[in-house]
C-alpha cells in the first residue's frame, strides 16, 4: 500500500481495491445507491440524535445522578466506537455486510422508542433506561463498519469524497431534524416520553428503506467473498498487523484530533451553567451544529475528490479553534465555536472515512473501519475526561493542550500523505 497515491488527483480517490467498485451495484446506479444509504441514515439519525439531545434529562428524571449520567453516556460512546473492532473484522471474515447493517439499525429503531416506557416502570425504570442507551450504542457499533464498507463500494465509481460527503449531508438532515422534533414535542407536552415514542416512526421508516435498498442493490460484496472462499479466523492483533503502515499513521493522527475535539456535552454544560442559553434551547444549538456538520462534509468531500486527501489538513486547525471560541462569555462567539465543532465532526465522519477506504485493501475495509473506530474510541474517552477537567480548572490550559495535540496530529497527517505518495 505504500505506493498508493492518496493525494493529488480525482483518480486517486478510488484508492486501493478500486477495481471492486468499477461496476455499479446491481439494479441501481452508484449515485442512487449512495443517496439510498443517505436517506436511511437520515431517518435513523432522527431517531438516535433526537434521543441523545434529551438522554441526560431523561435519566435524571428517572433518578440518575450527574455521575451516573456521565458514566452511562460515556460508556455508550465508547461501546459505539470500540466494539466496531470485532464487528468489523467479523464482517470481512463472513461477508455478512448487509445482515450486520440491518441488525445494527434494528437495535436503534427498537431501543430508542422503548425509552418512552421507562417513566412507567417505577424503580426499574432507571436500570432499563441505562441498558437501552447502551444497547442503542451497541447497534451503532454493529452496523457502522459493515455500512461504511457497503457505502465505499457504492461510492467508488463517483468518488469516495463526494460519496461520503453526500451521505453525511443527508445523514445530518436527520441529525438536525430529530432534536428539533424532540424539542417541539417537549415544549408542547411538558413531558419527555411522548417525544421518544414518536421517534418510532422514523425508526420503522429506516428499516423499511434499508430492506428496500438491499433488494435493489443486491449483495455484490458477499458474492465476492463467497467466490474468494472463507477467510481464515485470525486474532485481532494479527489483523491489525496486516493493515498498511500509512493506515496506522492516519489512525494515530485521527486519535489526536478526536482527543482534542471537545465534546458537545462539555460545551452545552458551559452554555447552561454560565446562563448563555436556556436549557430548552440546547437542542436547537445542537441542531445548528448538525447542519454545519452536513454542509462541511459536502463541501470538503467535493474538494477531496478535486484536490486530494490533503484537504484534511484543515481538520486539526478547526479542532484547535473550538475551545478558543466555545468557552468565551459572548453568546455569539460561543455559537460560532459550536458551528466549527459541528463542521469538524462532519469531516471526521465523512472525508476521514474516504481516506481510510483508500488506505486499506477492499477486502479488509470492515477490519480497517473497526480498528480505526477503536483507536478513536480510546482517544474520545481520554479526551472527554481531559476536556471536562481542564474546562473547569483553566480554559487557557485547555486551549494550549488542544493546540499541542493538533500540531502533532497535523505532523502525522502530513507524514501519512507523504507515505502514500509513490517513491
Amino acid at each position: 500500500m505504500s505506493d498508493q497515491r492518496a493525494g493529488s488527483s480525482p483518480a486517486a480517490t478510488r484508492g486501493p481495491g478500486a477495481g471492486d467498485t468499477a461496476e455499479p451495484p446491481r439494479g441501481w446506479s452508484p449515485w442512487r445507491a449512495v443517496v439510498g444509504f443517505g436517506v436511511v441514515s437520515l431517518a435513523a439519525d432522527m431517531v438516535y440524535e433526537g434521543a441523545r439531545s434529551i438522554t441526560g434529562p431523561l435519566l435524571a428524571s428517572l433518578g440518575a445522578s450527574a455521575l451516573l449520567v456521565g458514566l452511562v453516556t460515556g460508556a455508550g460512546e465508547a461501546l459505539a466506537l470500540v466494539l466496531r473492532l470485532p464487528f468489523g473484522t467479523r464482517a470481512d471474515r463472513s461477508g455478512s455486510y448487509w445482515p450486520m447493517t440491518i441488525a445494527g439499525y434494528a437495535l436503534t429503531a427498537v431501543c430508542v422508542p422503548l425509552l418512552a416506557v421507562t417513566p412507567f416502570l417505577g424503580a426499574a425504570g432507571l436500570t432499563v433506561g441505562c441498558l437501552l442507551v447502551l444497547a442503542e450504542r451497541t447497534g451503532k457499533a454493529v452496523r457502522s463498519p459493515a455500512k461504511s464498507t457497503l457505502l465505499a463500494h457504492s461510492a467508488g465509481p463517483v468518488g469516495l469524497g463526494r460519496g461520503f460527503g453526500v451521505h453525511k449531508a443527508l445523514d445530518q438532515i436527520g441529525a438536525f431534524a430529530g432534536p428539533l422534533v424532540v424539542a417541539a414535542l417537549v415544549a408542547v407536552t411538558g413531558l419527555l416520553w411522548p417525544a421518544l415514542a414518536v421517534l418510532a416512526v422514523p425508526g420503522l421508516a429506516s428499516i423499511a428503506l434499508l430492506l428496500w435498498l438491499r433488494r435493489r442493490t443486491g449483495d455484490p460484496l458477499r458474492d465476492q467473498a463467497r467466490a474468494e472462499g472463507a477467510q481464515p479466523t485470525v486474532s485481532l492483533l494479527r489483523a491489525g498487523r496486516e493493515l498498511p503502515r500509512a493506515f496506522w499513521l492516519f489512525a494515530t493522527s485521527s486519535a489526536l484530533t478526536t482527543a482534542g475535539l471537545v465534546t458537545f456535552g462539555v460545551i452545552s454544560y458551559h452554555l447552561v451553567t454560565d446562563d448563555l442559553v436556556p436549557t430548552a434551547a440546547v437542542p436547537v444549538v445542537y441542531a445548528a451544529a448538525m447542519a454545519s456538520s452536513g454542509l462541511a462534509a459536502l463541501a470538503v468531500g467535493w474538494l477531496h475528490d478535486r484536490r486530494g486527501a490533503r484537504v484534511l489538513l484543515v481538520l486539526p486547525a478547526m479542532v484547535a479553534v473550538v475551545p478558543v471560541l466555545a468557552f468565551t462569555d459572548a453568546w455569539g462567539v460561543v455559537v460560532l465555536g459550536v458551528l466549527v465543532w459541528g463542521a469538524a465532526t462532519g469531516l471526521q465522519d465523512s472525508t476521514v472515512k474516504a481516506l481510510v477506504a483508500q488506505l486499506v485493501p477492499a477486502g479488509r475495509r470492515g477490519t480497517g473501519y473497526g480498528m480505526f473506530a477503536a483507536v478513536q474510541g480510546v482517544a474520545a474517552v481520554a479526551g472527554g475526561a481531559l476536556a471536562g477537567w481542564l474546562s473547569a480548572e483553566s480554559v487557557p490550559a485547555l486551549v494550549a493542550v488542544v493546540a499541542v495535540l493538533q500540531l502533532a496530529a497535523m505532523a502525522l497527517l502530513v507524514r501519512t500523505l507523504r507515505t502514500t505518495q509513490p517513491a
